[in-house]
């Protein structure tokens, strides 16, 4: 069971269960929002409210997506005996949207094996530990998945938004990585989950995308990829196609924003 480590303050201090939204106990409605949040790490808990409180970072966009279950449980008829558990909490997790020099951003390709949401681009990222720091943890899962391990004081380092969503960490999950470019990364992040996949390209844009494939005995060898395959949308129902996950464009829309893109 996760741990309670989202503390919500409405009135009086609540932690957060796994049953409930978090999106809409801050007031979310039936849009696709974002929702501006003021927030902070305090004792290892992700404390957030709607309004300021001390301690409290920027003001940050919270977003879920369309299709989350938790956004409608009150209207969903739920089966005798299919009760959602009551002591199960929220669990923390963190994602490096990771820019380099040139202004390209790192993105992991969950592996096929996976049982939950294979086969999707996403930043390298996963659980945060309760004794760390959001930054501390991001740096951990950045060195573990990538090999990449970014010196103190070389880098720096800005919160860009939050993302309610459920993924399922595994320490053996990347299968490939890439650099993704501003010009491609606003193409990816301007399609919508639930419709189709567009069918013709922006002239603008390369057909394809380079990648690196990591090999099981710990080799790498160069993937070419499709640039369609990036602009898949997330269909109404889930399968293991290939594709950017839906949190990952809101990152990098939120990316975008920061570069003044």
């Amino acid at each position: 069971m996760a741990a309670a480590r989202v503390l919500l303050l409405s009135g009086r201090p609540e932690s957060v269960s796994f049953a409930q939204s978090v999106c809409g106990l801050l007031g979310a409605g039936p849009g696709l929002g974002p929702w501006p949040t003021y927030c902070g790490l305090k004792r290892g808990e992700l404390v957030l409210s709607d309004r300021p409180f001390p301690g409290a970072s920027a003001r940050l966009p919270l977003q879920r997506p369309p299709f989350c279950p938790f956004s409608a449980l009150d209207q969903q008829p739920r089966a005798p005996g299919a009760e959602l558990p009551t002591n199960r909490g929220v669990d923390l997790a963190v994602a490096v949207v990771l820019q380099s020099s040139d202004q390209t951003v790192l993105l992991t390709r969950r592996t096929q094996t996976l049982n939950v949401s294979p086969n999707l681009w996403v930043p390298p990222g996963g659980h945060v530990e309760p004794d760390e720091e959001l930054l501390d943890g991001g740096l951990r899962e950045l060195w573990e998945e990538s090999g990449l391990q970014l010196p103190q004081g070389q880098f720096s380092g800005v919160p860009l938004g939050l993302w309610e969503a459920r993924i399922q960490p595994n320490p053996r999950e990347v299968s490939a990585l890439m650099w993704l470019g501003p010009d491609v990364a606003a193409a990816v992040a301007a399609t919508e989950d639930g419709t189709e996949t567009p069918r013709h390209l922006p002239q603008d844009l390369p057909p394809s995308v380079l990648a690196v494939e990591l090999e099981e005995n710990g080799g790498a060898r160069p993937l070419v990829l499709p640039t369609s395959t990036l602009l898949r949308t997330t269909p109404a129902t889930a399968d293991s196609k290939e594709r950017v996950s839906t949190g990952t464009k809101f990152a990098l829309r939120l990316w975008l924003q920061h570069l003044g893109r």
